[in-house]
């Protein structure tokens, strides 16, 4: 059958990338999303304004982790089906799993208003930055449900082998959140919450392309009537909860450095670690979006039990992630001023900070895309307890250490190098887990 064919082709590097350079393309365009919004809100509204979109971003990082989970942890469960030659129930399963995010998504929706106004009237704000937090977030809560179908419905565009039209619709969203965000902010002057709207609507293009292409029965995956599988669901759930996990961490970290800039620096401290995460989201998104591709080829292999497959498409992917960050920490070093520049200017308090921040923040490059991709195996080998290990790990525990020893003892340029020194160690236990299950998978 036709959705088999490249699946059985051969494991080279061409093949490879035809399934992960769509994807990366389309991890780098989503995490425009964020990034659009920094741009022109820092520029039209101003500093403390961009300072509030980080300040939502632990609430955000809830909404991606949930729909995160159910959408790597139920991909790596159906593709494996699929390698096990179990269409129908696969099909099932995706049905379920595309209503649980609805479900979901509604009841985050609602609780995310009930909690908003409690969360940012204790972080001890000023008056200005708090109504620009609930601004934001009120606004960006209403698209929940189509955020979750987005994320899900992307990987399942690539599962399917459709990765160029999650490419296309992930483009077109960037497109659309760009013109809008210079529209409802420079034009119609609705400020931080033409922000949030612009980007609601960008994520809303996937999920409802998603919704029409997964209507046609001629596709790899398609609607059909679900089987309410409390297993299959519990499987994605723990399958999924390393990268739950990540991106819920991720918040939690946030809010940490918040705090700590908050305590070191102020209000300025804020804006300049939002920027430095705008470095590195754009970076991360590379790795993010190769993993993404080569997921559902490792999930199949593994359900094929075609371990020479495997292990060439394992070995290949360490050398492209070796490639890629030499590639972005040479950039990143090279263009520290001009990437400031574009959220502040010279002029601000907040440049130099960015400036120095960036510099030391980019050594994390070298290891971050080898840990993202050890989790994204793990995941896609349906070992997600292994997976949670490492992205906790990684994301909170060496965090955590780093951020408490670092700022004590170097100041504001222990919170910078808090990451690059907390990757290390995550790079330290990837290798560790990488060869004690080698022999298991036989990658």
């Amino acid at each position: 059958m036709n959705h088999q064919n490249a699946y059985s082709k051969p494991v080279t590097l061409k093949n490879i990338l035809k399934f992960a350079v769509p994807t990366i393309a389309m991890s780098v365009f989503m995490s425009f999303y964020t990034m659009v919004d920094g741009l022109f809100v820092s520029n039209l509204i101003g500093t403390n304004a961009l300072s509030a979109i980080n300040l939502t971003a632990p609430v955000i990082q809830l909404v991606t982790a949930v729909s995160t989970m159910l959408a790597t942890g139920g991909s790596a469960v159906i593709m494996k089906k699929m390698g096990e030659q179990k269409p129908k129930e696969a099909r099932e399963d995706f049905t379920f799993l595309i209503l649980v995010n609805v479900v979901v998504g509604l009841l985050m929706c609602i609780l995310g208003y009930f909690a908003m106004d409690s969360v940012f009237g204790g972080m001890g704000l000023s008056a200005e930055v708090a109504g620009y937090c609930t601004a934001y977030l009120s606004r960006y809560l209403l698209f929940t449900i189509p955020i979750l179908l987005m994320n899900n419905f992307t990987l399942y565009m690539i599962a399917s082998e459709k990765a160029a039209l999650s490419l296309i619709c992930s483009v077109a969203g960037g497109v659309l959140n760009m013109v809008l965000d210079y529209v409802f902010i420079a034009i119609l002057h609705l400020g931080i919450e033409g922000a949030a709207i612009a980007t609601g609507l960008g994520y809303s293009v996937t999920a409802i392309a998603g919704l029409f292409v997964f209507s046609r029965r001629k596709n790899l995956l398609y609607f059909t009537k679900p089987a309410f599988r409390v297993k299959v669901l519990a499987g994605a759930a723990a399958n999924g909860c390393s990268e739950m996990a990540t991106a819920l961490v991720t918040g939690i970290v946030t809010m940490m450095f918040n705090w700590t800039m908050l305590h070191y620096v102020g209000e300025n401290g804020v804006a300049a670690v939002t920027i430095i995460m705008y470095v590195l989201m754009f970076a991360s998104s590379l790795y993010t979006g190769y993993s993404y591709g080569v997921a559902p080829m490792i999930s199949y292999y593994d359900g094929e039990k075609n371990f020479g497959k495997l292990k060439k498409l394992v070995v290949l992917s360490l050398k492209v992630i070796a490639v890629i960050s030499l590639a972005t920490a040479a950039a990143s070093f090279a263009a520290t001023k001009p990437l400031v520049s574009v959220f502040a200017r010279p002029d601000n308090p907040v440049y130099e900070l960015a400036v120095t921040g960036n510099r030391i923040c980019t050594l994390a490059l070298f290891f971050i895309g080898f840990n993202i991709f050890a989790s994204g195996m793990f995941t896609a080998l349906s070992n997600g307890m292994v997976s949670a290990v490492l992205a906790f790990s990684r994301s909170f525990v060496f965090m955590l250490i780093t951020m408490l020893i670092l700022p004590a003892i170097l100041g504001v340029n222990g919170i910078w190098l808090a990451t690059p020194a907390a990757e290390l160690m995550a790079l330290a236990l990837s290798i560790w887990m990488f060869l004690k299950y080698r022999n298991r998978y036989q990658y």
